[in-house]
Order: structure tokens, then sequence, then C-alpha cells
């Protein structure tokens, strides 16, 4: 039974959502018409796509190979769509393809809050057909479900059907306020830690190992805690303690000095993450290029400022 690019393309939303209402938004359908098609496709098919259940819809076997198939059509046809760039004379390559259309980054709160703003400002300046909406979460962000074009990450994946790229490193080191300092307990050494408030994450909700800095500095209970850097950074501004902060976030927080330099300083990485299928994708290859250049690029200007 040949399966038509529509009924995929509602699979795929469904498939991402995992329900029909948040499917439907997607597909501009209404949810009793849209399991209405998903059911006449899976009579269709002679199979079970989904469980459905209360909580939503999950993938059965069938389901999860038919979105292997689905993922690559969907590649394919974004490829087609710019296929007349590559037949152009003067075509070289992503580097020729203008930046234009709707990419969605998700990337963790402290690149999104301290980089992303002045990379993505000036990337739309430089291209203005081009509109990007950035994600800001504390959490490792779905690819296969489609929750961004691609994502940036602390760590680099080894699961699905991804590539992945080191962009830049990044130092980050223990900080607080000069207010704080001035009026609290000398701190001249790790172990005088102790003797102070520290401002950290909240553990249970640490979703990388990368992020747990405190454990890496053998640090005592923290008093005051977010799973928000931006939050975080806040806190040491207000004088809540001493809390390890990214070296490219301390200009946004004037006030904030580092500390104890010379006997801690982590350095962790930032990745590009995207989903295989992509790759002949030249608008989004040409936007992580530039992307990944401005990254670097304000990482370097922002710590050499400290």
């Amino acid at each position: 039974m040949q399966t038509h690019w529509d009924d995929l393309r509602l699979f795929l939303a469904v498939a991402r959502a995992e329900t029909l209402s948040g499917a439907s938004s997607v597909v501009r359908l209404d949810a009793a018409t849209l399991g209405r098609r998903i059911a006449r496709l899976e009579k269709q098919l002679g199979v079970s796509l989904f469980v459905k259940s209360p909580q939503g819809y999950a993938l059965t076997d069938s389901g999860q190979r038919l979105l292997i198939k689905a993922d690559a059509a969907e590649a394919a046809i974004r490829a087609a769509a710019e296929g007349v760039i590559d037949h152009h004379p003067q075509a070289k390559g992503p580097q020729s393809v203008a930046l234009g259309g709707q990419i969605r980054l998700g990337a963790p709160d402290g690149c999104a809050n301290y980089l992303l703003p002045q990379v993505c400002a000036a990337l739309t300046a430089q291209h203005p057909a081009l509109d990007i909406q950035i994600v800001a979460l504390p959490r490792v962000f779905n690819l296969s479900r489609r929750e961004a074009d691609m994502a940036i990450g602390v760590s680099a994946p080894t699961a699905g059907r991804l590539t992945v790229q080191r962009i830049t490193d990044y130092k980050l080191h223990f900080a607080g306020s000069g207010r704080y300092l001035a009026s609290a307990p000398s701190l001249n050494s790790i172990a005088d830690l102790k003797q102070h408030r520290i401002v950290g994450y909240i553990s249970d909700m640490i979703f990388d190992r990368e992020l747990d800095y405190l454990a890496d500095a053998g640090a005592p209970r923290v008093a005051l805690a977010s799973n928000s850097v931006s939050v975080q950074l806040n806190l040491l501004r207000q004088g809540g303690g001493v809390g390890v902060v990214h070296d490219f976030a301390l200009p946004a927080a004037p006030g904030v000095e580092r500390v104890l330099t010379d006997q801690f300083s982590l350095s962790r990485s930032f990745y590009l993450i995207r989903h295989a299928t992509d790759r002949q994708h030249h608008t989004l290859n040409r936007f992580a290029e530039e992307l990944s250049k401005g990254i670097r690029g304000e990482v370097a200007r922002l710590e050499a400022l400290q």
C-alpha cells in the first residue's frame, strides 16, 4: 500500500508530540480529525503504529520503524527544496546559501542567556530573512521529536541517530560578590569553603554529569540552589554566597568576582547536536557553521575580559 507524504507528515507530528492535542496545533488539524487520519493510516499499513493511553500516544515497534523512514523522507523533501541552489552556476556549497526561514535552537540556559543573544542578534542582522527561536531549558533536548532543529549540549550524546561536533571549550571558577566577600570569613583555600554559603544546582535536577561542578571541588552543602544558571548568578550578585560560574557570564554580573583561581578551575565544552538526516540541508549546515563560529568568538571575547 502506497503511503503519501501528507500521511507521513501527520504521523511525524503525533510521534514527536506524543499527543493528538500537541500535534494538532503543529499540523493545524483538530485532534479528532487527526486521530481519524492516524487510524486510517494504521489500517492502510495493517499495523498498529501507536499504543494509545490517557497519557498519550507511544510508538510501537512498527511505529519506530516507520519513524526512521518518515524522518528520511522529510529530510529528502527539505534537500529537494534546496536542490536548485546546487545547480546554480555560482553555487559553491553551503557558503552560497542565503539564510532565511525559521530555525529553532535548543540550549542550556547558561549558553542561552550569556552567549546566544549576541551571536543570534548578529546573525539576524546579517540575514534579515532569518528567524531564530532560542529554547532555553535546563535539560537534554530530544531532537528525534523535533523539539528543535539543532541543540547545544555540554556533553556529546552517544545514542540516537545524531551528528555531533565540538564547538569550543569554556572555563568556570568560583566567584562571589565583592559585598559578600568583604563581610564573609576569609577565603584562601578550598578548605575555607565550609565556612561559606554555597550557591549551586539542585542536586537531583542536574541533567548532565558535566554540570556537577561542586562534586569536583568537594564543596559542602548547597545553601542556595536553582536548576537555572542565571538564577544562580543572580543569587551571587545579591550576596548569597560563592558558587561556580562560567567565566563568559561574569561580564553580565558587575560586582561578582572570581576567587580561588589558583586552586580551582574547570574546563567544559559545548557541542552542536543535530539530527543525522539533516546533513544534506544546506541552510542548516550554513547556520550551524556561522553559529559555531559566533559562539567560539564570543566565548573568547568574554573570557579575555577576566
